[in-house]
């Protein structure tokens, strides 16, 4: 099986609707999560893949060499020749012919370095791995993680082979090309002891005494991974209600397999007997959420109180507050937690996402949702 068999048509409409509005678009994600895949279907006129030799030669004049150009031209790995984003700039302005599709695997620099010159020509699109709306098998989709060649491999034992290779090809290459000069090693032994955070929250001191650096490196470390698409740092919603909040973000690895990967759960006999279950279905719940809901990361929160009172992801949509909890049991039910929370945030619906199959209202406000039927777009509908 190879992934171009697997269509990714919710990422597909999303992806186009920002083309019709934006001369440059960017399509931004972690390394082999099927960019280049994607890009190569959208039919360009003219691709450049920049880890390509030749196509790196032809673009060392790069203007002689696009200004020719007609219709839409896909330029991959562009974080190598930041200098570009000056030139589509003129390009784009002065050639109504052309459309650009960009993509970049270091999400920061990316965003950093193009909104300097190209405010109000460029769309951003996050792709990650396969959505459960992509595939058939959710419990593969949560155990290997979406990374297509993780998930298509044809055993586990491949899967969990290729996300070692992964991991290391990440530390020992891609973080050095973004200009971090940090030692491997390191940075995964310090990426193996934030997975026991995952699902947590954040103690930066207890962190840094762990692994015996400073604060402000710990802080460092887990700005790379998060601006690499490692990890998700959910920040904590505040909300003048008088009572004691808590102010530290939780970790959360964005793919499920890389997670398991680092805690060495390769099969789903071992997922199921291991003390980290219910923390791995909340963190593949609650990134299945995040990408059927489609808004930036910065735009979901989680809330807690130090009175207990806690809500996994809070967000608001046409001028309303939502909630989700991330629930690992066959029946859901209502908590004093829950009624505390729709009270202090004044939610118009909240749902508990649990890995059943059957979906039913607790109360008007309340209903319970099985993870298999989320799809690609959100539905506010109780």
């Amino acid at each position: 099986m190879t992934q171009n068999l697997i269509p990714r048509p919710v990422d597909r409409e999303q992806f186009s609707k920002l083309q019709t509005i934006f001369p440059i678009t960017a399509l931004l994600g972690p390394r082999q999560s099927g960019k280049t895949t994607f890009a190569r279907e959208l039919g360009a006129d003219h691709y450049f893949d920049l880890e390509n030799p030749r196509d790196l030669s032809r673009l060392e004049n790069a203007q002689l060499t696009l200004e020719k150009l007609t219709g839409l031209i896909v330029i991959d790995e562009i974080q190598r020749k930041p200098e570009l984003f000056q030139l589509l700039r003129f390009l784009v302005d002065t050639l109504p012919s052309q459309r650009y599709t960009i993509l970049g695997s270091a999400s920061r620099d990316l965003i950093r370095q193009s909104s300097e010159t190209l405010a109000g020509r460029i769309g951003y699109y996050y792709l990650a791995g396969f959505r459960i709306s992509d595939i058939t098998d959710v419990s593969r989709l949560w155990l290997r993680g979406g990374f297509p060649r993780a998930y298509i491999a044809d055993t586990d034992e491949q899967a969990f082979i290729w996300l070692n290779q992964y991991i290391t090809t990440y530390l020992e290459r891609d973080i050095p090309q973004l200009g971090i000069l940090l030692p491997a090693a390191s940075l995964r032994r310090f990426w193996t002891m934030t997975s026991h955070y995952h699902g947590h929250i954040l103690n930066y001191s207890e962190l840094a005494r762990s692994f015996g650096i400073s604060d402000m490196t710990t802080r460092r470390y887990l700005e790379i991974l998060e601006g690499t698409f490692m990890v998700r740092l959910l920040r904590p919603w505040y909300v003048n209600v008088g009572k004691r909040l808590v102010k530290a973000p939780k970790l959360y690895y964005i793919d499920s397999g890389i997670f398991h990967c680092f805690q060495h759960i390769t099969s789903q006999a071992v997922l199921d007997t291991h003390p980290k279950l219910g923390a791995s279905f909340e963190g593949f719940a609650l990134e299945t959420v995040c990408r059927s809901i489609g808004l930036a990361s910065d735009a979901f929160y989680f809330y807690r109180t130090h009175n207990g009172a806690e809500l996994d992801l809070f967000w608001q949509h046409d001028g309303k507050n939502w909630g989700v909890e991330c629930k690992f049991t066959d029946a859901p039910s209502i908590t004093r937690s829950m009624t505390v929370v729709c009270e202090d945030l004044n939610l118009e619906h909240l749902w508990i996402v649990y890995p059943g199959k059957e979906e039913w209202e607790l109360n008007g406000s309340i209903s319970v949702k099985p993870i298999c039927s989320i799809g690609g777009t959100w539905k506010y509908g109780k």
